[in-house]
């Protein structure tokens, strides 16, 4: 993939410009099936090569672990007749009243952005044929964090770098193939701010999310969105998940192991995948994925109790 995009000055730890990290998919709902996605799901994980490798799905959709394809299409613009009864007074009075609203929500997400992102790192992998990066979430103020097993399954060294930019060593202490979770322990370090996880009754589809993490290697992106459909499953051919939470909030490469977030601050997802429109691209097209709050947090009991 030819990468166009313009990043601001970025320190590489490893030398090599290189990122990573990946993701996938193929959606189906429990409740009222919605029409079949599109054919593809990708790995968030960059080698050393500079190209994102990717996992094709079977079936029809195209799902990658937190990576994706482009989508060709045009943006769509929806126009508002004025019916001729509506005066300019009243046009005025509705546009200001929306005005209001949508500075009072953009103040409330700018708020829940400051109080989660020091709980948000990227986890950064030197392997000897390739290195690789993703997101992670701090789970403890001594540095143990959590991300997607396929972050690191490569094998490497293995450092995160903080949200005040420090970079330290940590090693993976636990892994869960089966959930795509792992638990990283980074080392020298206290006083880390851990995340709040919520529960999965208190998600329904229509509420408001931010993603959170590194795509593309940009450290400290967040994005908005809804919870777009609750209990997808998701497959790479390989590898299957199950009862994950789907949004339209902009997931990418890199985006993997981050958190997906409520309104109030709470984690309720784990960013893992997203779908994609072809094999020729690799960006989000408003179809992610993230393992849910309660499949979390008991993943990460167990996986406290191996690593202990």
């Amino acid at each position: 993939m030819t990468d166009l995009l313009t990043r601001p000055p970025y320190s590489d730890p490893y030398g090599d410009g290189s990122h990573g990290d990946n993701s996938y998919g193929d959606g189906t709902s429990s409740h009222n099936a919605p029409p079949p996605l599109p054919p593809n799901v990708y790995s968030h994980r960059r080698g050393g090569n500079g190209r994102w490798p990717r996992r094709i799905a079977g079936g029809a959709a195209l799902l990658a672990l937190v990576a994706g394809g482009g989508a060709s299409g045009a943006v769509i613009a929806e126009h508002y007749a004025n019916d001729g009864t509506t005066t300019a007074a009243a046009g005025t009075t509705t546009t200001a009243t929306n005005a209001s609203a949508a500075t009072t929500e953009s103040n409330s997400l700018a708020a829940v952005a400051a109080k989660v992102s020091p709980s948000i790192v990227t986890v950064l992998i030197d392997g000897q044929n390739e290195s690789a990066l993703g997101s992670g979430v701090v789970l403890r103020s001594d540095g143990l964090v959590l991300t997607n097993n396929h972050v690191i399954s490569s094998g490497g060294t293995v450092s995160v770098r903080l949200s005040d930019g420090r970079t330290v060593p940590a090693e993976v202490v636990a892994t869960d193939t089966t959930h795509d979770l792992a638990l990283v322990q980074a080392t020298g370090i206290t006083g880390l701010t851990p995340a709040t996880f919520g529960t999965d009754d208190s998600v329904a589809v229509g509420d408001t999310v931010l993603a959170f993490g590194a795509p593309l290697g940009l450290e400290g992106t967040v994005t908005s969105g809804i919870v777009s459909a609750l209990d997808r499953e998701v497959s790479t051919g390989t590898e299957k998940l199950s009862g994950l939470l789907q949004t339209d909030a902009a997931i990418n490469e890199g985006n993997s192991g981050g958190a997906l977030v409520d309104t109030s601050g709470n984690v309720i997802g784990i960013n893992v995948a997203i779908a994609t429109a072809d094999t020729s691209s690799t960006g989000s097209v408003g179809l992610g994925f993230a393992i849910p709050a309660d499949t979390v947090t008991q993943v990460v009991k167990q996986l406290e109790t191996k690593a202990s």
